[in-house]
């Protein structure tokens, strides 16, 4: 039986609305697709670099330690959510010596470096936050704003007691196997090169700043920076608003995603002027963002914030639930999330079901452009603004302020889909159809760079049994990992992320089941005095669990308008990279296995050699 995707009510288009609509989609995304891909973007660390310094700590603090030569039990890289629930799992489990090693100076990963005016996380809170339960913490806001996601994150880690063995403004630069003791050298920029019986990884995927790679990007004198390392110092003001150092400036922003949605409305209230660059416009569904009491979430129950959680994530997985706790526009479109995460497949007949998706999908996105044309006075203003892609092609968002923006006589949209993004840039500003728009200062919310830190760039090399580099290993036939966590002649290194395991919008909530698993199978190698090691059979068997059900969404992502989805207008290419059927089911499957299969990757502790 085929599964009608979900949306509000809307009237569905007719077939020739459908055609019109695909040439429509066809014909702007030809307008926005550049022939160098992804290699128009350069990163923050490239000659046009400035973000390397963290601007919320003094570098005499950053630099006041002396490099450690010691061991612990577990070493966590990264300080992010991933790094500090897999501590806090571990610490549940008993482990005692647990040592996370942070680039930034404080927990708190992306909610550590991203502090830009608006800043809130687009799902909501109540599901977002983890270990709401073991903390007792009830949220503020439905969609909690940046320094709340942050304060949570150091209130996890102080609970965990992960403070007093971390190491912050560190960063690791290598991982090797010392074969002999059985044990993990740790090295870091610091000089540190201390031993740990495991080591979790969880680097982020979308932790690297990037920058568009405009002509002329270096001759800009005005003041310049990326959103992820907002500038105070010049703005003034805090994530509030109330930047009085651009009263009388000229400000042009970059980007038009998920970070500059918020960022512009903030903007408009606070600058001279702003000029929005956008090549393509996102979707900007309703918000609708309000204080919450425990009472409104029903945080008064034991167990509470898990059963949100779990309701949120069968929901957005594609599945059934008998009600809907959350009751957001994630929820209500959960069915156009099919052909977003790679992980979600829907049953029964596929061209009946590919019929109803277009139709619910054309609806919804009819119902997102009317609201532009609702809101948007200058109706020219409203064309440029409207997004013309299906609903999947790019992540949506979400806000009650963004179109009113363009309502301001101080805030100019430039359109540069014409010219396939910005033509140049001068001393003194951004030159776009032959118009020079001159500026004080020119702000990048241009993103990050997918899957460009840690293990899986090289930047951070893994050298396992042997002196086998864990990237060689995988250089002809692709990555091998049982679940995504663990890989033969690697012992004892899990890695935590989206690689062949299963993904959600609500990715805190992977995380948090990610470091669940990490924690069991540090808990039981100690308790059978084993190495953690798959298989290779094991690994077969996975990537062939992978492969059979994979769905096939490379010809819906071949057809997007360019984005980080489908590498710039690329294509994302089919492949056995997530559980095909959703991260709920992944969650249950992890589960069963560790009750019933978890031995088949304890190794004894014997002098390694291959197996």
């Amino acid at each position: 039986m085929t599964t009608i995707p979900h949306t509000a009510s809307h009237q569905a288009p007719s077939r020739e609305e459908l055609e019109a609509l695909r040439q429509r989609y066809r014909a702007e995304r030809e307008r926005r697709v550049r022939p160098d891909g992804v290699a128009q973007y350069q990163a923050t660390d490239a000659e046009f670099g400035y973000y390397a310094a963290d601007p919320y700590v003094a570098e005499t603090e950053a630099a006041d330690r002396e490099p450690l030569h010691d061991t612990v039990d577990v070493a966590v890289v990264g300080g992010g959510f991933g790094g500090i629930l897999a501590g806090a799992r571990l610490r549940q489990r008993g482990v005692g010596s647990v040592r996370i090693v942070e680039t930034g100076g404080d927990f708190g990963g992306t909610w550590y470096w991203n502090r830009y005016p608006g800043i809130h996380c687009d799902i909501e809170s109540h599901v977002y936050l983890p270990m709401l339960d073991e903390t007792g913490y009830v949220p503020e806001w439905k969609y909690a704003p940046g320094e709340e996601i942050r304060r949570h994150a150091v209130r996890v880690a102080r609970r965990s007691g992960l403070y007093e063995d971390a190491l912050f403004s560190t960063s690791v630069t290598a991982l090797t196997l010392d074969e002999a003791t059985g044990t993990w050298v740790v090295a870091t920029d610091r000089g540190d090169a201390f031993r740990a019986t495991y080591v979790v990884t969880s680097t982020g995927t979308l932790s690297t700043p990037k920058l568009p790679g405009i002509p002329g990007i270096e001759d800009f004198k005005g003041h310049t920076f990326h959103t992820s390392r907002w500038d105070y110092a010049y703005t003034g003001g805090t994530p509030d608003g109330g930047m009085t150092g651009l009263a009388d400036k000229r400000v042009g922003v970059v980007g038009t995603g998920a970070t500059g949605i918020q960022v512009i409305p903030m903007l408009a209230q606070d600058a001279g002027h702003v000029h929005v660059f956008q090549r393509t416009p996102s979707t900007v569904d309703v918000r609708a963002n309000r204080r919450t009491t425990a009472r409104d979430v029903g945080a008064d129950r034991e167990g509470w914030a898990h059963e949100r959680r779990e309701n949120y994530l069968r929901i957005v997985s594609g599945e059934p639930a008998d009600q809907d706790l959350v009751a957001d526009r994630w929820t209500e479109s959960a069915g156009l999330l099919e052909k977003l995460l790679p992980s979600f497949r829907r049953q029964g007949d596929r061209e009946a079901f590919e019929a109803a998706y277009e139709a619910a999908d054309a609806a919804k996105m009819n119902e997102l452009r009317a609201r532009v044309e609702q809101t948007v006075t200058d109706p020219d203003t409203a064309e440029r603004l409207k997004p013309w892609y299906r609903y999947a092609c790019k992540r949506p968002t979400f806000s009650d302020q963004y179109y009113d923006a363009f309502n301001r006589d101080n805030v100019t949209l430039v359109d540069t889909a014409d010219t396939h993004g910005i033509e140049r840039v001068t001393e003194h500003g951004v030159v776009v159809g032959g118009t020079t728009y001159e500026l004080d200062c020119l702000i990048f919310a241009t993103g990050f760079s997918v899957g460009t830190s840690g293990v899986l760039s090289g930047k951070l090399p893994v050298h396992g049994r042997g002196g086998t580099q864990l990237l060689h290993a995988w250089a002809s036939r692709g990555p091998r990992t049982l679940h995504g966590f663990t890989s033969n002649g690697f012992p004892n290194l899990i890695q935590m992320g989206s690689l062949q395991n299963a993904s959600s919008v609500n990715f805190t909530h992977v995380l948090d089941e990610q470091a669940v698993h990490a924690a069991a199978l540090v808990a039981a190698a100690e308790a059978g005095d084993a190495l953690v090691e798959p298989s290779r059979e094991a690994e077969d068997a996975w990537l062939a669990a992978l492969a059979e059900d994979a769905p096939d969404h490379e010809w819906f992502h071949a057809e997007c308008t360019p984005g980080y989805y489908n590498r710039e207008g690329r294509g994302r290419p089919n492949g056995p990279t997530a559980y095909p059927h959703g991260a709920h089911a992944f969650h249950r499957l992890l589960k069963r296995w560790r009750e019933d299969s978890m031995t088949e990757v304890l190794q004894p502790r014997t002098p390694t050699k291959d197996r």
